[in-house]
Order: C-alpha cells, then sequence, then structure tokens
C-alpha cells in the first residue's frame, strides 16, 4: 500500500538533476580542500556577525518599540520592519509609489516565490533563458509551464519574446505571470531599466488583449550588489505602471545575511498582495519576529556603511576572478558574462562540453591526481530550459561562484578547469 500524494508531491519524490548532483558531491566532499563554485552562498565575511549581535541586543532591551519582539507577529510583517524598508528604498530613490503595499514573506524570498506558485493559476510562466532553474523546477512540479526566452546584453530578448508570444496564438490565454530576475541568476546578465520598462510594456499590452490583470515579477534579488562604478543605476518601473500589474520581490540575504530569511513583496494594493499575507499567516503565522526587529534595527542604524563594504568586497573579488578567467580560459570562451553585480560568472566555451560525464566535468569532480582539490560547478545543462532555445549551447556553458570561496582558492580553480579542458 502507498500513501497518496498530490500531483506535486508526486513529482517531489524524484529529485532534480541539481539536487541528484549536488548530493553527489557532497557525499565525498572534502571540505577545506576542495573548491565549491557551484553554490550561491554569500562570502562569510560579508556577515556582520558582530552587529547581529548588538541588533539582538538592542531589540531585548527596548520592549517599548519592539514590542513583544519573542512571541508570534502579523501575517503582514513588524510595522517596524515596514517602516524601516520603506526608509530604506526612500534614501535609494526607489521609494514605493503611493498605493502601493510592503509585505514580509514568512521565510526569506524563496517562500514568496513559492506562494506565487500556490496563489496565481497554473499556466505559462514566461521568463528568460538561462534562467533561475531552481525556481523553473518548482514551478514546473506544481504543475506549470515555462516559456523561456533567450538573453541579449540586456535581459531578455525582446524580439525574440514577440515572436514567442505571437506563436502562442489562443493558448496565450494560458499566461499566468511573467518573472524576470533584474541581475540574472545564473547569468548575471544586467536587466538594463530600457529593456526593464520594456517588458513592463508587453506584460501591459498582453493584460489589454486578454482582458485582465497578467502580473511582472522583477526579482531583486542581487540588485543591491551592483559594484561596478560603471554600471547604470538600477530604477524601478512601478511608478509608471499604470495597470497595477508590476511587482518587486526583495531580500537582504545577499548584503546582510541568507540566515535573517528576510524577504519582502511590493506591488500595488489588491487581491494578490492580501492573498500573498494570508498565505504566509497560513505557513506560519508570519517571519520570526525578533529576526524581522532585527533587521528593521539593522537597517536603521548600519545599512550604508553595510552596503559599502559588501560591494567593495565583491568588486575586488570580481576583478580577481575575471582577470584569471581571461587569463586561462579566454582563448576557450565564446562568452564570458557577469563581474559587475551579484557574484557570477556564465561562461560559454567554444567547444568544450561541461555537462555531468563530460570529459571536463569528470577532469573536474573526480580528479586522477587525488593529491589535487575537485571543483564544483553549476553545469549550464541545469541552467538552460530543457526544451528551450539554449538547450544545445547550455552542453558548453556554466556558472562559476565567486561568492562563497576565497580569492585565492577560486583562482587556484580556475588554473584546474585550464587543465581539465580537452586537448
Amino acid at each position: 500500500m502507498q500513501v497518496r500524494l498530490s500531483p506535486y508531491g508526486a513529482a517531489s519524490t524524484q529529485p532534480s538533476h541539481f539536487n541528484r548532483m549536488m548530493a553527489a558531491f557532497a557525499h565525498d566532499f572534502r571540505d577545506g580542500f576542495d573548491i565549491n563554485l557551484g553554490v550561491g552562498y554569500v562570502n562569510e565575511k560579508t556577515i556582520p556577525t558582530q552587529l547581529f549581535t548588538e541588533a539582538l541586543r538592542a531589540v531585548a532591551a527596548d520592549p517599548a518599540t519592539y514590542r513583544q519582539a519573542f512571541n508570534y507577529g502579523g501575517a503582514a510583517g513588524s510595522p517596524n520592519l515596514l517602516r524601516a524598508l520603506r526608509d530604506f528604498l526612500a534614501r535609494r530613490n526607489a521609494a514605493p509609489p503611493s498605493g502601493y503595499r510592503l509585505a514580509i514573506g514568512p521565510c526569506g524570498a524563496t517562500s514568496i516565490l513559492d506562494a506565487l506558485a500556490e496563489l496565481l493559476p497554473a499556466g505559462l510562466v514566461v521568463t528568460s533563458d538561462p534562467n533561475y532553474y531552481i525556481y523553473s523546477d518548482t514551478l514546473e512540479r506544481k504543475g506549470f509551464r515555462v516559456l523561456a526566452v533567450p538573453e541579449d546584453a540586456e535581459g531578455p530578448c525582446l524580439v525574440t519574446l514577440e515572436r514567442k508570444l505571437a506563436a502562442l496564438g489562443d493558448d496565450a490565454a494560458d499566461i499566468s505571470f511573467f518573472y524576470f530576475v533584474t541581475v540574472n541568476n545564473p547569468s548575471c546578465t544586467i536587466l538594463s531599466n530600457a529593456r526593464r520598462r520594456a517588458l513592463l510594456d508587453v506584460a501591459a499590452r498582453e493584460s489589454k488583449k486578454q482582458n485582465r490583470r497578467i502580473p511582472v515579477f522583477y526579482d531583486l534579488a542581487y540588485e543591491l550588489l551592483l559594484h561596478d562604478p560603471a554600471a547604470e543605476p538600477f530604477r524601478s518601473v512601478l511608478a509608471e505602471d499604470d495597470l497595477g500589474i508590476a511587482y518587486e520581490i526583495g531580500t537582504l540575504s545577499k548584503i546582510l545575511a541568507p540566515a535573517l530569511r528576510i524577504g519582502y513583496l511590493l506591488g500595488p494594493e489588491g487581491p494578490l498582495m492580501s492573498a500573498c499575507v494570508q498565505k504566509t499567516s497560513d505557513t506560519g503565522f508570519s517571519a520570526p519576529l525578533f529576526v524581522q526587529e532585527m533587521a528593521a534595527w539593522l537597517l536603521d542604524h548600519h545599512i550604508a556603511a553595510q552596503l559599502e563594504a559588501v560591494n567593495a568586497g565583491y568588486r575586488e573579488k570580481a576583478l580577481a576572478v575575471g582577470a584569471a578567467i581571461g587569463e586561462h580560459l579566454g582563448p576557450h570562451l565564446e562568452e564570458c558574462r557577469g563581474g559587475s553585480a551579484g557574484f557570477y560568472y556564465y561562461l560559454t566555451f567554444r567547444g568544450a562540453r561541461t555537462e555531468p560525464g563530460s570529459e571536463f566535468f569528470n577532469r573536474l569532480s573526480h580528479p586522477p591526481d587525488p593529491s589535487k582539490p575537485k571543483v564544483i560547478y553549476i553545469p549550464g545543462q541545469y541552467c538552460v530550459h530543457p526544451q528551450g532555445d539554449l538547450a544545445e549551447k547550455g552542453l558548453r556553458q556554466l556558472r562559476l561562484s565567486y561568492g562563497f570561496e576565497d580569492t585565492a582558492r577560486i583562482l587556484d580553480a580556475i588554473a584546474l578547469m585550464r587543465c581539465a579542458l580537452p586537448l
């Protein structure tokens, strides 16, 4: 006899390709010796541990301001954190427009993405290619289909997007929502301000054509890590959203600490925002209240210096890693993206294949010389949609994270990558 599972439950009994690969690596990964360029963890040196101690003490010592901080909280989020976030966004010239609401997710930005997959009807999700593969996998397990649009230098290619939407015909009625990561994970392509507005226009046109609001979500996960001084500052399109279809998903994970699990949704007041708040209540009443209050205190007192320090650290690493990629791998590359925001480089090789089982992958995951460290990366095969336009090209691509490991070890790994390339 078997337990009866929902369709999502049945799909979840089989681990994803990424899940299986990481489990296989973890089985015999040697901490401190092997080099992990695959995980999207932040660098430990950017986490302000001492400030967290101060924040907790400040919250505990001021029950008048931080009321019942160790009890349950309201599902919409701590009033202190909501106010601190609004102030923070205002200082960055990104204040929410009138009529827009902020809500705190129960467990980081990922929980907000999961909520959207519960609250919006299963249908077609329009996104970029390469795409945020973890979320795409989740969506497909929940019964959604993904329409992946290849990127150009500014984000999803508009010409290709228009062609794909036109080809849908009557099936365009199945579009559930648009979803774009503004500093793309995995490719680190920066969504330009012009392209961000153009994507809003496409969603607005489809909404008018179908006489319903089709939401477009901008995931800002890495937007606060814009560390290239030559890059164009980001500009929100919320104030230009006449239909009330644009939403932003933000997080404090990349600039403070992932373990805080503070993520927020910013969008027009209405049924979807109300439903997200109720979903938070259903999931866990609220995000842990004392953590929200700590985050509010940190935003009020230390965020400017923290942002400056974090971005300075990632800028230094990006330049060093970019130089090493050029030196060791440059002649073998068709394209290299990243290095201006976030902490990824996305490489496309001219001929070398990178998928599990390839010569390159095997030499790095099981080096012939056991005295050499193994090197983990994310194969492009997992980053592009398997039925998308880039499925073949993805076999020559990989994502490399310069977030977690120290610079010297990353440089060692890039040299090992050069040695692993087929002769």
